[in-house]
């Protein structure tokens, strides 16, 4: 996984240098802007894979197992996860998403009722396994 954190370091600097190119050769705002947005991106992306892989090496004591180069597909067996079966909270929170996009084009009020609509959903989707039959013993 440490390599994936260098590729994305490594795109980051390339589109650090293609903005400042970009920015230098044609003062356009817009296109430096999403440049810009891209390096921020790309360097958000291999720090929480950086982080992740520096915390999990921590945890298991060592290289991970696709690190290894001699490694064997057999390494990586066992528990991958904790993965949701089913949900209906995403949905409930992209309800007061569209909601939202509609009350910024027809009137402040049905943006700031789909904001409270949103909040509430996203609390459900954050505390979902602490309720019903999902709770963790």
């Amino acid at each position: 996984m440490r390599i994936q954190a260098y590729m994305f370091y490594g795109c980051g600097i390339f589109f650090l240098i293609t903005d400042i190119v970009y920015w230098i050769f044609s003062g356009d705002w817009t296109g430096t802007t999403a440049l810009a947005m891209s390096v921020g991106l790309a360097f958000m992306i291999a720090f929480y894979i950086h982080f992740t892989v520096t915390r999990l090496e921590k945890l298991k004591g060592g290289e991970l197992p696709e690190d290894d180069k001699l490694g064997e597909i057999s390494d990586l067996a066992g528990k991958v996860g904790e993965f949701s079966p089913h949900s209906w909270w995403p949905l409930f929170v992209a309800l007061p998403c569209a909601g939202l996009c509609l009350g910024l084009v027809f009137g402040w009020w049905l943006a700031l009722f789909s904001v409270a609509c949103l909040i509430l959903a996203v609390i459900g989707l954050v505390f979902e396994y602490y309720r019903g039959q999902f709770v963790e013993a």
